[in-house]
């Protein structure tokens, strides 16, 4: 079940002769990547497909191949779609998975079975972490200028004004030097990049733990996650794809790993959610502590912290995978352009400007679930059982939890953006993940949104040409970008015919959902950045405007264009 990678399958992958050495440095590359995590491998990912060099780095000598996180969302699954991968990870995922919440006796009092899929996915999937850890890997095969090294400790690094200079330990001791111009820290909770550069990780260790045990051939077989929020020891029962099955227990007070690793014990607690708790196979047991921290810096020059090393969380939403993958789409395409010499370094203070407080609201998120889960006092308990009773039988609350409303989506109010003058940002999509239908294209094939995108920013417009608003030195400027020009039309009109500008791309909308997002603001044209943000709003005779600001928001390092004369 689980897939590992050896040292040796990964330098016949990422052969280290790919990249030439610069002179007095075992490796050179534009961005080193410390951590061969989900964060790490989805950032190599994304910077191979644009050409630039990259180097990752991880002190283990294979992927870690223990479950970890359960739980991949609709974002974390567009980013994976973003990198070309998205049809070999859906293998290995249970879409449309709910959340049930149950009292002591077994009554369901919050059930989270979210159907939405804006984004083009299943809002909640189980999956299990290697396995999608493992494509991630293999999809760097793609890439002659990507390089994973593992069985490589960092041990120091430094860094001037063009890049950074690190040390690894070798397996077999020996010393090498990396030379890069920039450094992303994937290295985890214990950073050694972040305790490294003194940045503090603020926040709370939970006082007590939980054992964590994955078994094959699920004994129950029953779908969908519960958390029974039992005050004698609260505990999950989560079924995973490919016949997985995840309990965990809450670890009480003057009970220790080793003790509960005996067999009696494990017997006693998998008797509270098994007939036969001794006709089992076990894939692996561990105790994990939950901890709800913030790094009070992303960023320190040219060192950029994403994942884990930059935020952690209790389990209990999910959301500590899929805070991390938000960093690695956030990050990825900011870094490419500064790589690339079109953005000046500064682009690189709004992903801590877009990235923080979200991954604030979802630890927060996080540690109320834990609460409701597992209360700090026993009458907290049976409150929260009489009153979710009560609010049950509530129509616009039972909405509440069925949605997922409850989850703060992000939304950004500074940073790669342009506010749509007179409209309150809580109003305004300028700022929160665009949607992603099915639409037509020319070709008559149906197809989502982001596949016609591809990796790159798009300028979307309703029915009119996303052009004509634009002066010359501007498309030209947009061009420079990569950026995909999009006209969409109700897809009755795709059949008729119509005058197609150079360089602009017709779709059908064949689900309406464009045509109601439009018609939901007083614009006709999205501009939409890589990691599929609306950074600006417009109508044919303001984009020029909108152009401008985000041509000063991306800290381009060109003269900003001129606007048409119209």
């Amino acid at each position: 079940m689980n897939q590992t990678v050896s040292p040796e399958a990964s330098r016949a992958a990422h052969p280290v002769s790919a990249l030439p050495a610069a002179s007095g440095f075992d490796y050179t590359s534009q961005v080193a990547i410390v951590g061969a995590g989900p964060v790490g491998l989805t950032i190599a990912n994304y910077l191979g497909q644009w050409g630039i060099e990259v180097l990752v780095i991880e002190k283990l000598d294979a992927l870690i191949n223990y479950p970890r996180a359960i739980g991949i969302d609709d974002e974390a699954l567009r980013t994976v779609q973003s990198v070309g991968l998205v049809e070999r990870v859906l293998p290995h995922t249970t879409p449309w998975h709910a959340m049930r919440f149950l009292t002591p006796k077994g009554r369901c009092f919050a059930d989270i079975q979210p159907m939405t899929d804006e984004f083009g996915w299943s809002r909640r999937n189980a999956f299990i972490q290697p396995q999608v850890d493992a494509v991630l890997f293999e999809g760097l095969k793609r890439f002659a200028n990507v390089r994973t090294l593992f069985s490589r400790d960092l041990s120091g690094f430094s860094q001037d004004d063009t890049g950074v200079t690190l040390t690894l330990t070798g397996p077999d001791g020996l010393t090498e030097t990396v030379r890069s111009q920039y450094l992303v820290a994937c290295d985890g909770g214990n950073s050694f990049v972040r305790r490294t550069l003194d940045i503090a990780f603020e926040g709370k260790t939970a006082p007590n733990q939980w054992i964590v045990i994955d078994i094959a051939n699920d004994p129950l077989g029953t779908p969908n996650v519960y958390l029974c929020c039992d005050p004698l020891r609260p505990y999950v029962s989560a079924a995973l794809p490919h016949g997985v099955r995840r309990f965990e227990f809450m670890v009480m007070p003057g009970e220790t790993e080793e003790e509960l690793g005996q067999p009696q014990n494990m017997r006693k607690l998998l008797s509270k959610v098994l007939p036969d708790p001794d006709r089992v196979e076990l894939i692996r047991k561990r105790v994990y502590t939950h901890n709800a921290r913030l790094a009070a810096r992303f960023r320190a020059g040219r060192i950029v912290l994403a994942g884990d090393a930059a935020h952690i969380m209790p389990v209990w939403q999910g959301q500590g995978y899929n805070s991390g993958m938000r960093d690695a789409f956030n990050l990825a395409w900011k870094l490419g352009l500064v790589v690339r010499g079109i953005s000046q370094i500064e682009l690189l203070d709004s992903y801590e400007q877009e990235r923080k407080s979200h991954a604030k609201a979802m630890i927060d998120l996080s540690v109320l679930a834990g609460h409701v889960l597992a209360p700090p006092k026993r009458w907290q308990g049976a409150v929260r059982d009489g009153v979710s009773w009560l609010l049950n039988y509530i129509p616009s609350v039972k909405r509440y939890f069925l949605e997922m409303r409850f989850k703060p989506m992000p939304q950004y109010t500074q940073g790669v953006l342009v506010q749509p003058d007179g409209v309150a940002a809580e109003n305004s999509p300028v700022g929160r993940m665009f949607i992603q239908p099915t639409v037509h294209t020319e070709a008559g094939d149906s197809v989502l949104l982001d596949k016609v995108i591809g990796s790159r920013f798009a300028i979307i417009a309703w029915g009119s040409n996303p052009l004509w608003g634009l002066s010359e030195a501007q498309i030209a400027f947009w061009r420079a970008l990569g950026t995909q020009f999009i006209q969409v039309l109700p897809d009755v009109q795709m059949q008729g015919a119509r005058e197609v500008p150079d360089g602009v791309v017709r779709v059908g909308d064949c689900t309406g959902r464009l045509k109601e997002w439009f018609g939901r603001y007083p614009a006709s044209i999205a501009v939409v950045r890589p990691d599929r943000f609306v950074a600006g709003l417009a109508i044919p005779q303001t984009l020029g405007r909108v152009s401008d600001g985000l041509h000063t928001a991306l800290a381009i390092r060109t003269p900003r264009p001129a606007a048409p004369a119209r």
